[in-house]
C-alpha cells in the first residue's frame, strides 16, 4: 500500500515550493548556451568542441538548434573531372579456319568436278559443232550433185533437141536430093543446068511477073524505119525446096551499102519462110533476091 501511494506522487505535479529551484536551472542552462555559442562564432577555423548539458525542468522541453555562421571565406569551385577520351576497339580479325583434312578433300572433289563437268561440256559443244559442219558439208554436197544433175538433165535435152533439128535437116536434104534425082531422071535429054530444079525439058528461069510476087510475099515483113538517101537495094541468094520451103539462111550477095537495111531485108526473107510457086508451079532455086526499101 505505501509502494502504490509513492508511485502516485512521483506522477502528481510539484508544489509551489520547487519553482525556485528549477527557474535555478533554466538560469543556469541559459548562461551555458549563450558561452557556447560565443564560443563558436569566431574567425578560427575549428571544429567545435561537443558540449553535453543536463537540464530538467519542470515540463520537459527540446532546445532550439544552434545557430552556425557561415564561412566567410569563399567556397572552392570543384576542379573539371577531365572525361577520358573513347579508347578505340582493335580490329581482332577472326582466327583462320583451318580446314580438317576432310573438308579440304571436299573441296578438291568439287573442283575435279567442275573441271570435268567444264571438260564434258566442251567436248559436247565440239561434237556439236561437228555435226552441223558434217550436216553442213552433206548438204552442199546434195546441192552441188541436184544442180549437177539438172545440168546434164538440160544438157541432154539441148542435145536431144540439136540431135533432132539436125535429124530434120538431114531428112529435108535427103527428100530434096531424092526429088532433085527423081527430077533428073524424069528430065532425062533436058538442056538445062545440072542445079536446075524445074520439070521443064528445056531451062526457061523464072516468069516475068516472078520477081514481083517474090517481093509482094517478102516486103510485109520488113520493119524498117529508118530514113535512107536513095533507094538502095540489098541482093540475097535464097535456096529451097520444091514446095517454097526457104532452107538455110540466105546468104548477102550484094550490099546495099546500109548495114541496118541489110538486116531489115535479111530478117524480112527469114520471117517469109516460104516462097511463092511460079506460073509453072515450081519455085525456082537457088534463087536471087533483090529487095528496096520502096518499091
Amino acid at each position: 500500500m505505501e509502494a502504490v501511494v509513492s508511485s502516485r506522487d512521483v506522477l502528481k505535479p510539484r508544489g509551489p515550493d520547487r519553482i525556485g529551484r528549477g527557474l535555478m536551472l533554466a538560469l543556469i542552462v541559459h548562461v551555458g548556451l549563450i558561452i557556447a555559442i560565443a564560443i563558436g562564432v569566431n574567425w578560427r577555423s575549428r571544429a567545435p568542441e561537443a558540449m553535453s548539458a543536463e537540464l530538467w525542468s519542470a515540463v520537459p522541453q527540446a532546445a532550439a538548434p544552434r545557430m552556425v555562421e557561415p564561412d566567410p571565406t569563399p567556397p572552392t569551385p570543384p576542379k573539371p573531372v577531365p572525361v577520358p577520351k573513347p579508347v578505340p576497339v582493335p580490329k581482332v580479325e577472326p582466327p583462320p579456319v583451318r580446314e580438317t583434312p576432310d573438308a579440304q578433300i571436299a573441296i578438291e572433289k568439287a573442283k575435279r568436278e567442275q573441271e570435268r563437268k567444264k571438260q564434258l561440256e566442251e567436248e559436247e559443244a565440239q561434237r556439236e559443232r561437228e555435226e552441223q559442219r558434217k550436216k553442213d558439208q552433206a548438204a552442199a554436197a546434195a546441192a552441188a550433185a541436184k544442180q549437177q544433175e539438172l545440168d546434164r538433165k538440160k544438157k541432154a535435152e539441148d542435145d536431144k533437141r540439136e540431135a533432132e533439128r539436125k535429124k530434120a535437116e538431114a531428112t529435108q536434104l535427103a527428100k530434096l536430093r531424092e526429088e532433085n534425082m527423081k527430077r533428073m531422071m524424069g528430065q532425062a535429054g533436058a538442056n538445062g543446068d545440072p542445079g536446075a530444079t524445074g520439070s521443064a525439058k528445056r531451062s526457061s528461069g523464072p516468069s516475068a511477073n516472078y520477081a514481083g510476087r517474090v517481093q509482094a510475099r517478102v516486103m510485109p515483113n520488113v520493119v524498117f524505119t529508118e530514113e535512107t538517101q536513095g533507094n538502095p537495094v540489098a541482093e540475097f541468094e535464097v535456096r529451097s525446096a520444091p514446095d517454097g520451103t526457104i532452107v538455110g539462111t540466105p546468104r548477102l550477095t550484094k550490099s546495099s551499102g546500109v548495114p541496118s537495111w541489110d538486116d531489115a531485108a535479111l530478117r524480112a526473107i527469114i520471117k517469109t519462110g516460104i516462097l511463092p510457086r511460079d506460073t509453072d508451079g515450081t519455085v525456082p532455086s537457088p534463087l536471087i533476091i533483090a529487095l528496096k526499101p520502096r518499091l
